[in-house]
């Protein structure tokens, strides 16, 4: 491992001696263009009239007219008195023809020297190449903007997981499948926007600092206001003032935000992501399942045109209706355990066989939902919906009418990972006072996830909140599904890192 790393530092090292050597060149190359009165940061604008994939995708409309293109030079041929080049812009790749009896000699020598990685300009007629490739035969190039640093291919590319993520305008360079991630992510987001906005739910904005912070359980990151001289803490979810908007006469409600959550990091967790959270008066649970199904199926075949995905090797349908299981029967289908039969103290017995430490007094709804999360929750494909889940777990969700252990809430899976949840949202003022307590009294007894007592909601309740059905869904882990992609931090653009020098 030793030998290892220190290889990884010698080629580094090597790297860096030549990447100072190319950037000596080209900042030399830049002074004698600043010296000819030719510096490219002073040109504001370039008039394009089509990009590279306008061009590609309808040769027949430009073909023989003149066009004016831009983007980063990322090849460059020079053969003698003519040369080719490829430029890439935001939406493709077109090839540039370069003549030094139509540029004429000053300005064809003058593009010799432009490097790999320069943004340039061409202006000229769009034709088809001997091989059938769609260029432009260009008849003036302009440098728009030095590159006084190399593109990672000149040092065997940009493959390190850790160096594309801190360097993600040079990952999105090198690798331009990078950037098909994120425009499925913004369409994505677009379609959960104009699904609901054609359902009638209006978007609103609700703070990220707040004095408490509530609506899930989580460790939050507190800061300090210096005015109001208090501390402050980032939101870890939008519900608590969602539902206060349902109080206050809006019947439909969604907002797409930041949450932000100070805990672990792993494929699946970033401590700042990005959610979809909806309230809906006078629904409830059931209502939430339809609307999540519609969804990630709607955003599926926006971003996909099928229903039928592949993610990380495993063949899915999102196709609807999905399975729903309560979490009795889906404890019951994968363990055997039965919590509607069998006695507590053998379900505690059998759970610790399994692996588990659980205490004599656990509760029912605790004993359930840890032996759900342990052996359950691995094996869930889905998509499923799981359903009825204990009243301990879900201080937030209206109780079961017909078993007041449990809640109208559920989570959905897919691949053994949730991807949303949702209640009939508790609307008891009473019912929610309690809750709050206990879980004060959780965070007394250790539990740093324990939400705090937030009078000013419980006062919200007390004007009155209708029936209301609620849902979150995870937007970086829709966008890692219908992306396939296996970690979160492929999914963002600029993911939580830590500093080089820590």
């Amino acid at each position: 491992m030793a030998d290892n790393n220190q290889n990884n530092m010698n080629n580094q090292q090597e790297q860096e001696v030549d990447i100072n050597a190319v950037r000596k060149v080209r900042i030399d190359k830049l002074n004698e263009l600043v010296a000819n009165g030719q510096n490219p940061f002073e040109i504001v604008s370039f008039p394009r009239t089509a990009t590279a994939g306008a061009v590609q995708a309808d040769f027949e409309k430009y073909e023989g007219k003149e066009v004016a293109v831009a983007g980063r030079l990322v090849s460059k041929r020079i053969m003698g008195k003519a040369s080719f080049g490829h430029i890439m812009d935001s939406d493709g790749k077109l090839q540039g023809y370069f003549s030094r009896d139509d540029m004429g000699v000053d300005e064809y020598q003058a593009f010799k020297k432009y490097d790999v990685g320069d943004i340039i300009g061409m202006e000229g007629i769009v034709f088809k190449t001997q091989t059938g490739e769609i260029s432009v035969h260009v008849k003036k190039v302009t440098l728009l903007t030095k590159s006084l640093l190399p593109l990672p291919e000149k040092f065997h590319g940009l493959k390190d997981p850790e160096l594309r993520f801190r360097m993600r305008y040079v990952d999105l360079i090198a690798n331009p499948e990078v950037k098909d991630v994120f425009v499925k992510r913004s369409r994505i987001i677009s379609s959960i926007r104009e699904l609901l906005d054609n359902k009638g739910f209006i978007e609103v904005e609700t703070p990220i600092l707040n004095t408490l912070a509530g609506g899930a359980n989580a460790r939050p990151f507190i800061t300090h206001h210096n005015t109001l001289d208090i501390d402050m803490y980032m939101r870890i979810a939008t519900e608590l003032h969602l539902k206060r908007c349902i109080v206050g006469g809006f019947e439909k409600v969604y907002e797409i935000g930041r949450q932000f959550r100070n805990e672990g990091m792993d494929p699946k967790h970033n401590p700042e992501f990005t959610t979809i959270e909806l309230y809906q008066a006078y629904v409830d649970y059931h209502e939430m399942m339809n609307i999540a199904e519609e969804i990630c199926a709607n955003a599926c075949e926006k971003v996909c045109g099928t229903l039928d995905i592949e993610y990380q090797g495993q063949q899915l349908s999102l196709k609807t209706p999905w399975e729903r299981l309560t979490m009795v029967d889906a404890v019951k289908k994968y363990t055997g355990l039965d919590f509607n039969n069998d006695d507590l103290a053998y379900l505690i017995k059998k759970g610790n066989e399994m692996g588990l430490d659980m205490k004599e007094d656990t509760s029912w709804g605790n004993a359930l939902y840890n032996i759900f999360d342990a052996f359950v929750e691995e094996k869930l494909v889905g998509p499923v919906f799981i359903t009825d889940y204990p009243v301990e777990v879900s201080p937030l969700a209206k109780k079961k009418p017909s078993d007041p252990r449990l809640t109208e809430r559920f989570e959905f899976f897919i691949c053994a990972t949730e991807y949303g949840n949702a209640f009939s949202e508790l609307n008891d003022p009473i019912d929610q006072r309690s809750r709050f307590e206990q879980q004060m009294l959780a965070k007394v007894n250790g539990d740093e996830e324990a939400q705090p007592y937030d009078e000013d909601f419980c006062t919200a309740l007390e004007y009155g909140m209708p029936p209301t059905g609620g849902l979150g869904i995870g937007i970086d882990r829709l966008v890692m599904l219908l992306t396939n992609s296996y970690s979160i931090r492929d999914v963002l653009l600029f993911p939580t890192m830590r500093p080089l020098n820590k």
